[in-house]
């Protein structure tokens, strides 16, 4: 992402939620995106993301593969069979860049797949993607649904 394109675009107050059981990636990811202007909610599992997901109702979710108990494919699916989340977009995380892995992730209903390890213009540009059509609608949802 150019400056020119950040400056166009504002991260501030966008709600992102990072599930991944490694300590590392998980604090990466919150440095890239606080610097950026986002509220960042961190998860190590997708049971401890299952639990904050409605306190916080992030606009924009990365969620990693391999997990232990709750794997991030399943996370997702429990994630978006919920009427109020589903369509939030959530970005699958993953150090295996297979096709089946990509296909497997659009199934659950993941709107996209980046390979890590991934850079901070790859994180940001994905949130820009994704948060832009439908930022400010989550409240609204929320509210109707009595959440």
């Amino acid at each position: 992402m150019t400056e020119n394109n950040a400056a166009e675009y504002s991260f501030t107050g966008i709600k992102v939620m990072v599930i991944d059981d490694s300590k590392t990636i998980r604090r990466t990811a919150e440095i890239i995106l606080q610097k950026a202007g986002c509220e960042v909610i961190a998860a190590s599992d997708g049971f401890e993301s299952l639990a904050k997901i409605v306190d916080y109702a992030p606009d924009i979710i990365f969620c990693d593969i391999m997990m232990p108990r709750l794997d991030g494919y399943q996370t997702c699916a429990l994630i978006k069979h919920n009427l109020v989340f589903q369509r939030t977009p959530l970005i699958m995380l993953s150090s295996k860049d297979g096709l089946f892995d990509k296909a497997k992730g659009r199934l659950v209903g993941a709107e996209e797949y980046l390979t890590k390890p991934f850079t901070g213009e790859e994180l940001l540009e994905a949130v820009k993607r994704h948060v832009r059509r439908g930022h400010g609608a989550r409240d609204e949802e929320i509210i109707l649904t009595g959440l």
